[in-house]
C-alpha cells in the first residue's frame, strides 16, 4: 500500500517536522509513504477574486500531482467533508484495499482551502472537525489517524 499526501506548504517548525517524521516512520511497516509539498501562492490582495486566484493556482499544482488511476483513491481534506471516527476511517481504508486500491492519496490545501477543481477530482472529502486547524498541524493529525487506522486494521492495540 502506498499512502501519499499532497499538501500546500512546508512544515517550517522543527517540532512539526519531527512529529510528521515519526508517523511516517511508524507507517513504514504498513507501506510506503510519500509526501509532496507544493509552494503556497502569494495573496496579492484581500478580495474574493484574489483569494479565488490563489486557490486556482494552488489547485492546478495539486492536480498536476494527482496521477489518478484504477489503483488510486484520492481524498480531499475539506471543511464540508464527511466526518468519520477512527474506526470508520480504518474500515474505509480496509474496504479500499480489498477493492483493489493500492495507492491512497490525501490532499491538504493551503490556508484558503481547495479549489472546486481539486474537490471534483477527489473520490471523497474528509473533515476532521468544524474547527479550523493550521495546515501544518493538519498534516500531523492526518498522519496520526492513518497510522491509527492501520493499527486498528492489523488488530493491534493503540491508545484510545
Amino acid at each position: 500500500m502506498t499512502i501519499e499526501i499532497i499538501c500546500v506548504g512546508k512544515l517550517k517548525e522543527r517540532y512539526w517536522q519531527d512529529a510528521a517524521a515519526e508517523y511516517v516512520k511508524r507507517l513504514g511497516r504498513f507501506g510506503k509513504v510519500k509526501i509532496t509539498e507544493l509552494p503556497e501562492e502569494r495573496l496579492a490582495g484581500s478580495s474574493p477574486a484574489d483569494e479565488e486566484a490563489v486557490k486556482t493556482a494552488e489547485g492546478r499544482a495539486i492536480i498536476s500531482k494527482l496521477s489518478p488511476g484504477p489503483q488510486s483513491f484520492i481524498t480531499a481534506l475539506a471543511v464540508k467533508g464527511k466526518r468519520l471516527s477512527s474506526e470508520a476511517l480504518a474500515d474505509n481504508i480496509k474496504a479500499l484495499a480489498t477493492g483493489g486500491k493500492s495507492r491512497l492519496v490525501f490532499v491538504i490545501g493551503g490556508s484558503l482551502g481547495l479549489s472546486d477543481e481539486v474537490l471534483s477530482a477527489c473520490g471523497a472529502q474528509l473533515s476532521f472537525s468544524d474547527m479550523t486547524f493550521p495546515h501544518q498541524l493538519m498534516r500531523v493529525i492526518l498522519l496520526e489517524q492513518i497510522y491509527r487506522a492501520f493499527k486498528i486494521n492489523a488488530g493491534e492495540t493503540y491508545h484510545k
